[in-house]
């Protein structure tokens, strides 16, 4: 009797041990469609619930990454490599204090104003959540791993978008989508969101997570290019997405159009007084007009539930060949 009741406390502790393993597995109950941008910050307890696999990539460098994340990100791996397309995993995971570090860095050696403009803060990067991963091509064994060389290759990227959904995956940052998304198209920056059909909506759609989750009313941009000689479609493009990723930290705000307001604007006295504001040496201007709509509650100074039409911004930029914006406004 008394070896039958040990058994069966042996056996009642098992049971009990393998359902806190469960019990266990069940609580983590991570959000996969979590919104983290320049308007909402990683949840507080992110950094603490959230499970994570590291690994070196062929590069050299480390790689932490969200664990479903990450078994999602090899079966995709290992599907590309049967259509004889090789990648890796740049980066995924950063904590919020290894994102400060990278401002820091970042302040150092370019500036602070280059920084903001390229650089999340900490706690506004969806790379903190561990579901964001930036992809690298490796083409002839030899890894192609800096943007301006991976955007030459955009039949591949392709091939990869197409497959994205079949693994939980959604592209990130779309081509104009900036006013929605905050950054500028990136072909490598995908998202895991743990659920195959919401990805495929997402995709076919050809929508952001902002707009997926309702956080946004999407709008299309029009862009007039007017007719310059001074500046290619190119370099208008550049100012433009300017523009639009400053509209994507202005909540609730919809953007409509933006205008090139013509060649006529770059004289010798707008130069000097947009110098005079900054108190640089910018050698080129643009001014653009902006049209809009506000939020019922208003945004800053911007009325409320209005229709801006003509708003201005003036772009400049130096030796370097970046755009600033130094003014905007009626």
């Amino acid at each position: 009797m008394r070896k039958l009741t040990i058994v069966a406390l042996t056996v009642l502790l098992g049971l009990l041990v393998i359902g806190g393993c469960a019990q266990k597995n069940k609580d983590y109950d991570l959000d996969y469609l979590v919104l983290v941008n320049k308007l909402n910050p990683l949840p507080d307890d992110w950094e603490d619930k959230i499970r994570t696999v590291s690994f070196t990539n062929t590069v050299g460098n480390n790689v932490e990454v969200e664990e479903r994340a990450y078994e999602a990100y090899l079966k995709l791996k290992k599907d590309l490599k049967k259509q004889g397309i090789y990648v890796d995993l740049d980066s995924a995971r950063r904590s919020i204090a290894e994102q400060q570090q990278i401002i820091d860095d970042f302040t150092e050696q370019y500036g602070a104003d280059y920084t903001e403009k390229v650089v999340a803060k900490p706690g506004l990067s969806e790379h903190h959540t561990g579901l964001a991963l930036d992809l690298y091509l490796i083409i002839d064994g030899v890894n192609v791993d800096e943007n301006e060389d991976m955007m030459q290759y955009p039949d591949i990227w392709e091939v990869i978008h197409e497959k994205l959904d079949d693994y939980g995956f959604i592209l990130r940052y779309l081509p104009e989508k900036e006013h929605i998304t905050g950054y500028a198209y990136e072909p490598w920056h995908i998202r895991y969101v743990n659920d195959k059909e919401i990805a495929k909506e997402i995709m076919d759609k050809g929508i952001t997570l902002e707009g997926y989750l309702g956080a946004v009313n999407e709008t299309e941009v029009s862009l007039d290019y007017d007719k310059s000689v001074l500046y290619t479609k190119a370099e208008l493009d550049e100012v433009f997405t300017r523009i639009k990723c400053q509209f994507a930290s202005w909540e609730g705000v919809e953007l409509h159009a933006l205008r090139y307001a013509g060649d006529t604007c770059n004289n010798d006295a707008n130069l000097a007084w947009v110098n005079s504001l900054e108190g640089k040496n910018f050698s080129r201007i643009i001014e653009v007009f902006s049209d809009f709509h506000t939020p019922k509650e208003g945004y800053g100074t911007l009325e409320p539930d209005k229709d801006y039409q003509d708003y201005q911004w003036w772009l400049a930029c130096g030796e370097d060949g970046d755009w600033d914006i130094v003014s905007f406004g009626y």
